[in-house]
């Protein structure tokens, strides 16, 4: 019922830049907040960073000051514009969608990222 696609992941050398995309299919307005994971081989998720429906941001301390979470309502769409990437970067990013109420996190596939010169 809940659909969210990622994309905009890949390779990429250290010190370079990505943005990822997260596509839903419905109103992001509808979830509480919307954010980004990340899970690298053999390690648990770990959060990335959120934006709730205010437009309140929250960051993991390994990103801060590098990434920024944004979202086009028009388009249903959040953003994660990653610079000055590092390998321990490397991972498969999440698109996550809470609904507060009903204590409910959607997530999408993953995207790639990988950082390596």
């Amino acid at each position: 019922q809940v659909q969210l696609v990622e994309s905009g992941g890949g390779l990429v050398q250290p010190g370079g830049s990505l943005r990822l995309s997260c596509a839903a299919s419905g109103s992001i307005s509808s979830f509480n907040a919307m954010g980004w994971y990340r899970q690298a081989p053999g390690k648990e998720r770990e959060l990335v960073a959120t934006i709730s429906s205010g437009a309140s941001t929250k960051y993991g301390d390994s990103v801060k000051g590098r990434f920024t979470i944004s979202r086009d309502n028009a388009k249903n769409t959040i953003y994660l514009q990653m610079n000055s990437l590092k390998p321990e970067d490397t991972a498969v990013y999440y698109c996550d969608a809470w609904l507060g109420l009903i204590g409910k996190h959607y997530w999408g596939q993953g995207t790639q990222v990988t950082v390596s010169s």
